[in-house]
């Protein structure tokens, strides 16, 4: 595993031996700089190899109305995947309950409802005081916080736009796909 300080004192080394540009070293935007465990082993994922995506993050629950919105998620990642498109999930029990699940079980509904292949991450908090930092860091971006499951963010390749979508938003929503189509540009 590669800690964050390994990491610096990688890249420092690599600066100084002229091996990579300096502009390597800021690469990762400030907003994906943050790791979270994946859902499936638990194993630490750095948003930070999302940078040059374009990104759409989407808190889920399995138990919600619109949980449907699965497999829409799961065919436009599928679709625009070599486009440079990334659908991340970030499961949460913070509305109504709807996620009560381990993180094994919630991953397990994911592969066998719908077959989703798209990144997701351990159960989290994305609303409220204790909500995980890069929620935060969206949330006050856009000014926009999650009311419910399913709100989704669009961050462009950059990560200097972000857009807010509140849940009723499908994945096949005619302004969604245009902001994404615009950002993949």
């Amino acid at each position: 595993m590669v800690t964050d300080w390994k990491r610096s004192t990688l890249v420092a080394a690599l600066l100084t031996l002229g091996i990579v540009a300096p502009s390597s070293a800021s690469a990762c935007p400030p907003l994906l700089n943050h790791t979270f465990p994946a859902l499936q082993d638990g194993k630490p994922v750095p948003l930070c190899q999302y940078a040059g995506k374009v990104i759409l993050v989407v808190n889920t629950a399995s138990f919600c109305g619109f949980t449907s919105q699965y497999d829409g998620l799961e065919k436009l990642h599928e679709r625009l995947k070599d486009k440079g498109l990334v659908v991340l999930g970030f499961p949460s029990n913070d509305f109504g309950e709807q996620e009560p699940g381990s993180n094994r079980e919630i991953a397990e509904f994911c592969r066998l409802t719908d077959g989703v292949d798209f990144p997701m991450f351990a159960r989290t908090t994305v609303s409220g005081g204790n909500a995980n930092a890069f929620y935060r860091m969206l949330a006050e971006t856009t000014g926009s916080k999650p009311r419910w499951n399913f709100h989704k963010y669009l961050i462009n390749r950059d990560a200097s736009r972000v857009v807010a979508y509140a849940s009723a938003t499908r994945p096949d929503d005619r302004e969604l796909l245009q902001k994404i189509d615009e950002f993949l540009k």
